[in-house]
Formats: C-alpha cells, sequence, structure tokens
C-alpha cells in the first residue's frame, strides 16, 4: 500500500470511499459483503475510512459503525462531514454531531468536513446563528475532531473567498479531482488556489462515478496499446498520483472486484511518462464533446442581462456530461436573472464569439435541461426525511 505523510501520520494514498456501498437486491446496504471488504481493505494497509450523514440515505454511518466497531478504535482513521450543503428551515451542529458519533460508534471522528462548500451553502456556513464553523474548531479544541477540513464543489471564486475567511482554520480540502475534470470543471485552478494556501487535497470522485474506469472500446484500445496490464481506472489513479498535494484518493467502492483490483494499483507507484499524460489528456478532449469556450469573455461586454456567459459555459458543457446534480446545485444557488433562462436570446453575444459558438441555443438547452431536473431544494428534502427515518435504527 503506498502512503502518504500529513502532520507526521501515515494515511494510505487509496482511502475507503462509503457512499457507494454494495447493495442487496431490495436497494439496501449489503452488511456482510461490506465487512468482508472492509476487513479485506484494513489488511491489506487501508486507514482511512469516509462517509457522510446523507450517504445511502443515513444508513451508511450506520453500517460503517457497525463493521468498524470489530477493529480496535486505533487502527483506523474514520472521517464524516457535517451537512451545511443540505438546504434547511434550521441548522443545529450539536445535534447532528451527537448523533453522528452515536451512529459510527466512535467518541471522536479522526477527520471532519464541512460538506460540500460551494455556492448554495457558503451563506449556510458562515451564518452566525448556526455557528456551524465556530462549533466544529471547538470540538476540535476537545479533541472528539483530530483534523478539520472541508469539502467544495466551489467555483475556483467561491473557493478562493472561502479559503480568505477560513483558510487559517482548515487543515485539508476535499475536490472532484480526475484526468477529465482537470478542464471540463476547471479542477487545475482549484489545484492551483489550495496550493497557495499551503493545503493538502483530498481526492473525491477520481473516476468520474466510474466513467473514466469504462471507456469506450477504442479509447481503452489506446491506454492497452501503451500498457497491456492496466485497466482504465488504473490510469486515472495513477495519473493522481503524481500530484504531491494529494494526499488521499477516496474511491466508492461497490464490489469486492473493484476493492482488489484497485489494491494491486496502489501496491505500487507506476508514474506515467509524459506521452502516457498526453494520451489521457487526448482522450479527456474526446470524452468532453463540449463546446469549445475559452472564456475570453468578449461575449460579456454586450450582454444586455449582465450574464456571466463562460461560466454558465462551462457548467452546460459539464451538465451535459452527465447530469451532473452539482451543475443543478450551482445553478439553483444563482439568482433567476444570472441563470441560463435569463438569457433573451438577442444574439449580440455570438456575433462576437471567436469560436463562433451559438451561445443563445446553448442557453435554450442548458435551461430546458435544468427546468427538467428536481430542484436541489426537493432533494434535500427527500434526503432530511431519509434521514428522519433511518433514527428509528439508533
Amino acid at each position: 500500500m503506498l502512503y502518504s505523510d500529513f502532520k507526521g501520520e501515515q494515511l494510505s494514498r487509496l482511502g475507503f470511499g462509503a457512499m457507494r456501498l454494495p447493495l442487496r437486491e431490495d436497494g439496501s446496504i449489503d452488511e456482510e459483503q461490506t465487512a468482508g471488504m472492509v476487513d479485506l481493505a484494513l489488511s491489506q494497509g487501508i486507514n482511512y475510512f469516509d462517509t457522510a450523514y446523507p450517504y445511502h440515505g443515513g444508513r451508511s454511518e450506520l453500517v460503517m459503525g457497525r463493521v468498524l466497531s470489530a477493529y480496535p478504535r486505533q487502527s483506523f482513521n474514520l472521517a464524516d462531514k457535517f451537512p451545511g450543503h443540505q438546504i434547511s428551515a434550521s441548522y443545529d451542529p450539536p445535534a447532528i454531531f451527537a448523533e453522528q458519533l452515536q451512529k459510527c460508534r466512535v467518541s471522536y471522528f479522526d477527520y471532519y468536513l464541512l460538506h460540500n462548500v460551494c455556492e448554495a451553502s457558503l451563506s449556510v456556513y458562515e451564518e452566525p446563528r448556526w455557528g456551524i464553523i465556530d462549533y466544529f474548531i471547538e470540538q476540535r479544541r476537545q479533541g472528539r475532531i483530530r483534523h478539520l477540513g472541508f469539502s467544495s464543489h466551489a467555483r475556483p471564486d467561491n473557493l478562493r473567498y472561502f479559503l480568505d475567511r477560513y483558510g487559517s482554520e482548515l487543515e485539508f480540502c476535499q475536490i472532484q479531482l480526475n484526468y477529465l475534470d482537470w478542464t471540463l470543471q476547471d479542477a487545475r485552478a482549484k489545484c492551483d488556489i489550495l496550493a497557495e494556501y499551503s493545503m493538502p487535497v483530498w481526492v473525491m470522485e477520481p473516476l468520474r462515478g466510474g466513467k473514466l474506469a469504462h471507456l469506450s472500446d477504442s479509447l481503452s484500445a489506446r491506454l492497452r496499446a501503451l500498457r497491456p496490464e492496466e485497466a482504465p481506472a488504473a490510469w486515472a489513479f495513477r495519473w493522481l498520483l503524481k500530484f504531491a498535494p494529494v494526499k488521499v484518493i477516496l474511491s466508492g467502492m461497490s464490489a469486492l472486484a473493484q476493492l482488489e483490483d484497485n489494491l494491486r494499483t496502489f501496491a505500487e507507484d507506476r508514474p506515467l511518462s509524459r506521452d502516457e499524460e498526453l494520451a489521457l489528456a487526448e482522450i479527456a478532449e474526446a470524452l468532453k464533446d463540449s463546446l469549445p469556450c475559452t472564456a475570453c469573455r468578449y461575449c460579456c461586454d454586450g450582454c444586455p442581462r449582465e450574464l456571466d456567459i463562460p461560466m454558465l459555459l462551462r457548467a452546460y458543457n459539464d451538465l451535459r456530461f452527465d447530469g451532473s446534480l452539482t451543475v443543478k446545485m450551482q445553478m439553483d444557488a444563482l439568482s433567476a436573472d444570472k441563470q441560463p433562462s435569463a438569457c433573451i436570446g438577442c444574439g449580440a453575444c455570438s456575433k462576437v464569439c471567436p469560436q463562433g459558438i451559438d451561445i443563445p441555443a446553448a442557453m435554450r438547452d442548458f435551461a430546458e435541461r435544468l427546468s427538467g431536473m428536481t430542484s436541489w431544494a426537493e432533494i434535500c428534502r427527500q434526503r432530511e426525511e431519509a434521514n428522519r427515518l433511518c433514527q428509528q435504527c439508533l
């Protein structure tokens, strides 16, 4: 197992993500299979396990708590998250934290994160009424949290804003990072910002929800020609291993075979050559099928609605790739007059676009796709109800 150093502690670079645990036919978590996977993970050197309040409708914490309770507490690091990103009428950090400790059967969390600090949740985390950040800083002081960090799907400008305000109090940041999102979600800019703050990086979605593990036959063949023994998933992990700031790469493994494959990958470091990295960059471009916006911003000057067109086109490209819930969340956080539906179709933007993009058509399609998606508020309501029902399990 490959390890990284974080403040004098050795963390397995492969982390066990509990967002996509194995399921039974009825949709419930297969606890027996999960227990077998955790046992193998621990025996092969994985020492970082990550769960969160909304995962599996609140049941991920319960299952991971029961499974990990069979092992000495010092033998694993457990991470959990405060759900400030979920829309709610009120937020009660002490009550949620107490519930999480109880569900996970621990007296402290090794790593604790503010869950998804983003456009939709910044105001929640900053609201003095809830006192979220101050509360968890105090829990760290008391020893009920060993290390405090945050996860984020925010755009680079909002990530920088949050770090400017709270970066000195937080120890690590978890972002979506992979060779596709390096450009598609501008993860490169996020990494540059985190480097400015000397902020260690935790990685989520290294395989983009499994999409980078299941490439087309032609793209897979290109990789096999370079490394016949490596599966597409291993390529994605090896691309991440080159980044020194990356301490933990979380993989949501839902089957024993996935865990076994990942363990083989993380058994040794086999850096990619320059030609191999170029091949992945070309594969990323082939996957995107994106509008070729270069963010020159010529389109913004003459927009009568003063829309941030490059930001909207980047989000549109992301949504077109896989119907990303993150995009829906970001757009719901915008005021109505800044969303793609605010475009009046005047065409002033397209006339000056060096790439010749039909921007009004893109905005119309973007607005239509968003209108067909469940609102972030409704998703949060459903998750809150699932967690309420989960309380009956305690």
